[in-house]
């Protein structure tokens, strides 16, 4: 899955959730091997990879972080297997903890993408560095999380506080 602009992205890591992150892919793994042992087909490999390799969608290290709770054919080969999570089932999830939280504006994926680089401008990081981050090709559009912070251009902290 590709994001915006057919290109991935790369994200920072919290430490805070490294323990949480170990604990899923061991659940997963159990998954994967459940799939194996009940001959279910691998992940579908992207272009030629699935013809030239037909094995490979069976090994560990292509199977899903975030795989589908349930197994379904697929519409295009008709192949039975197990898919990965669908990103509307973020956006939904996304939604609930919002309602749960009591907060009554629109929280989006993408307002959370917002939050995270408006917080990194705000802790100092460059804007440089954030443009990476984000997957802008230009600065122009990650110039436009600084409205947001332009309150402390200077990020100084007054002697009252």
């Amino acid at each position: 899955m590709h994001g915006k602009g057919d290109k991935d992205r790369e994200t920072v890591l919290p430490g805070s959730i490294k323990d949480t992150l170990r604990n899923h892919i061991e659940s997963v793994r159990k998954i994967h091997e459940k799939d194996r042992e009940n001959g279910l087909a691998g992940v579908q490999l992207p272009g030629a990879l699935e013809r030239k390799l037909p094995n490979t969608g069976k090994e560990w290290k292509w199977f899903w972080l975030f795989p589908s709770r349930t197994i379904s054919m697929d519409p295009v080969s008709k192949i039975v297997r197990r898919h990965h999570v669908h990103p509307s089932n973020l956006q939904k999830n996304i939604k609930i903890a919002a309602a749960r939280a009591k907060i009554h504006k629109r929280v989006t994926v993408h307002a959370l993408r917002h939050s995270f680089a408006t917080h990194l401008l705000e802790n100092g990081q460059d804007i440089r560095t954030i443009q990476d981050l984000l997957g802008h090709s230009s600065l122009q559009t990650t110039m436009i999380y600084t409205h947001v912070v332009s309150k402390n251009r200077l990020g100084i902290i007054s002697p009252l506080n």
